[in-house]
């Protein structure tokens, strides 16, 4: 039975791409945001999260950066995921094309509830956003998920199979790192960004930035959006 549902999802990872709509919304970048909503976030923690990325996407330098593309837009979904059969939709795709479609955005990831259960299967994390890009109304220039995350993966596809696949598709990797969100001394995960550059990531100039006691989370999530959006030289693993 096992081995029947893993052999489905793997199916369905790889032929992704051939849902693609046949008339589809150009845009400079389609851009998944993977937020990590498993248990070991609180809600203290999970609101500090939801309003980083609500921050950043506000952030008039970051809408500059979204509205200043060859077609001046460009498509953002977000969802919060966990265990391998939980990821929770919190603001379905949409185009920001300047500050009013942001806010909207926005004050969708401040009001809407959790929903994620489970322990941090980052593969089907990366499935889903990778079957969400193929099957939305939209023609990025640029495709990109973005993960984050505060420990590695447990169950779901095989973390290798699923960052393959979406590299195949195209579609670039990048890593948010979260070593800790609140940090009072030293963190407790610093392999973490390892982990993430040697398994998690892929893809042309993937990246991974990390919260740690000398980056806060609204901080690491505005910079990391900056470069993703912008389409900057991506920074070298050592440069947080």
């Amino acid at each position: 039975m096992i081995g029947a549902r893993l052999a489905g999802i793997v199916g369905l990872v790889f032929t992704a791409a051939a849902a693609t709509p046949a008339s589809a919304d150009e845009v400079d970048l389609e851009l998944v945001l993977a937020a990590d909503g498993s248990g070991s976030i609180d809600d203290g923690e999970m609101r500090l999260q939801r309003d980083g990325y609500a921050g950043a996407l506000t952030d008039p330098e970051i809408v500059s950066a979204m509205t200043s593309g060859a077609h001046g837009k460009v498509a953002v979904m977000y969802f919060e995921w966990g265990g391998a059969d939980s990821q929770v939709v919190i603001a379905d795709w949409t185009v920001i094309d300047g500050p009013d479609s942001a806010a909207r955005f926005a004050e969708r990831l401040l009001t809407a509830p959790r929903g994620a259960i489970g322990w941090n299967s980052i593969s089907n994390a990366i499935a889903f956003g990778q079957k969400a890009i193929a099957e939305n109304a939209h023609q990025g220039i640029r495709k990109v998920i973005d993960v984050s995350a505060d420990s590695g993966n447990y169950g779901g596809l095989p973390l290798h199979v699923a960052r393959d696949a979406a590299i195949v598709d195209d579609i670039t990797i990048n890593g948010l790192a979260v070593l800790c969100r609140t940090c009072d001394g030293r963190p407790s995960r610093g392999d973490l960004e390892s982990y993430f550059a040697q398994q998690v990531i892929g893809g042309f100039g993937a990246f991974v930035v990390t919260v740690d006691q000398t980056t806060s989370f609204p901080e690491a999530v505005r910079r990391k959006l900056l470069l993703e959006v912008a389409g900057l030289p991506q920074p070298p693993l050592a440069s947080r």
